[in-house]
């Protein structure tokens, strides 16, 4: 009896960070003040600014894996993404902001403390793919 009420607990804490809805207004925000930085359960990063800079981000962001645009566009300068783990489903908000002379981008996650280093190297991989393709083209 205990074990079934545990295990319908467990199943039901998964859906609901699967299912839970997403406020928009509290993830699709500029990202403000930005260094080059990683803590715990996010990561900044900020890159110099170049033309359609925004929009190589974005379509790099649209080709990664369980990812898909919550908010904004690239005219706009501000764009906000969903990007789901593989197994449960958990979500991390990545956002790139175009601010003058600067691109900055900041990952975090929703639920828990620790991304295990994930956004860092989400952000990481996205600006080395995005770089690899600017210099082939």
């Amino acid at each position: 009896m205990i074990l079934t009420l545990i295990l319908i607990a467990v199943v039901a804490l998964l859906a609901f960070i699967r299912f839970a809805p997403t406020d928009v207004s509290r993830w699709h925000r500029p990202v403000g003040p930005a260094e080059d930085a990683t803590g715990e359960g996010w990561a900044a990063r900020v890159i110099p600014a170049a033309p359609d800079l925004v929009s190589d981000l974005h379509q790099g962001m649209l080709a990664l894996p369980r990812t898909e645009l919550l908010a904004g566009s690239v005219g706009e300068g501000l764009l906000t993404y969903i990007t789901r783990s593989k197994w449960i489903g958990f979500p991390d908000y990545t956002t790139i902001e175009r601010d003058g002379d600067h691109i900055k981008l900041y990952a975090r996650l929703r639920f828990g403390k620790s991304d295990m280093g994930v956004n860092a190297a989400r952000l990481d991989g996205l600006i080395k793919s995005v770089r690899a393709k600017r210099r082939q083209g």
